[in-house]
């Protein structure tokens, strides 16, 4: 018995030396107060503090801006500058007049080179009335040559010896003259020429053992060219064998 006893003591000292002592109230100065503890709690129960002043939420820091105010501002004169606006406004002129200027310079010689052709055409073909009506008589003139037989120019018959002369002088001075001007004849048969149908006109055809398909072997009248372009064709005869 006495033994329960003693254990008893001790354990209620014990106890009560372990239990905090609480004060009556808290002094007004401090910021925290802590409840009282109920003397029915058995065992060790821990203190609490709790704050006197209310709670506040901690302010958030202001955002900061995507640029600062002085590069908003540069940017900002950048793209209002009137002396840029203006200069790009100028450049754009100075392209639109350059422009123009390059076009108007080439119609200007693409006119200068066809008034030039035109000139020259001018030149050139301004007898082309004049020589076709000259032909005919030249036409004329090459027939009554050719009517005279070679045998009947014999010294017998020196006034139509001299007649022929004349007229062949005629001929060629006649000639001589209209090649100054940039008309001439051409006879194709002479040279056996290939038909070109660019400066013959063929009338017939006919076969010929000795010579080539396409060939002209007769000229039934002969042609002329002014400068170069075909005033008349030669009517020509072409042979044909196949």
């Amino acid at each position: 018995m006495l033994q329960r006893r003693l254990l008893k003591l001790a354990s209620a000292s014990s106890t009560s030396a372990l239990r905090p002592q609480v004060p009556s109230r808290v002094p007004p100065s401090l910021p925290f107060s802590r409840p009282s503890s109920s003397p029915q709690l058995s065992g060790i129960v821990a203190p609490r503090w709790y704050s006197a002043q209310p709670e506040t939420t901690p302010q958030q820091p202001p955002a900061a801006e995507a640029s600062s105010p002085q590069s908003t501002a540069t940017d900002s004169a950048v793209k209002e500058d009137p002396t840029k606006k203006e200069l790009d406004a100028k450049s754009k002129e100075v392209l639109e007049l350059k422009d123009k200027y390059l076009r108007s310079v080439a119609e200007y010689r693409n006119l200068q080179e066809q008034t030039r052709r035109e000139v020259a055409a001018a030149r050139d073909f301004a007898i082309q009335r004049f020589a076709k009506d000259l032909i005919d008589s030249v036409d004329n003139l090459d027939r009554a040559l050719t009517t005279v037989p070679k045998d009947k120019l014999v010294p017998e018959n020196q006034h139509l010896v001299t007649l022929h002369d004349g007229l062949k002088m005629t001929e060629n001075i006649l000639m001589q003259t209209l090649k100054k001007h940039g008309l001439e004849r051409f006879d194709p048969a002479e040279a056996n020429e290939t038909f070109n149908p660019n400066h013959h006109e063929a009338t017939f055809q006919t076969p010929q053992p000795d010579k080539q398909d396409g060939t002209v072997f007769f000229t039934q009248s002969k042609g002329f060219l002014l400068n170069g372009r075909v005033l008349r064709a030669a009517k020509v005869g072409v042979v044909k064998n196949s």
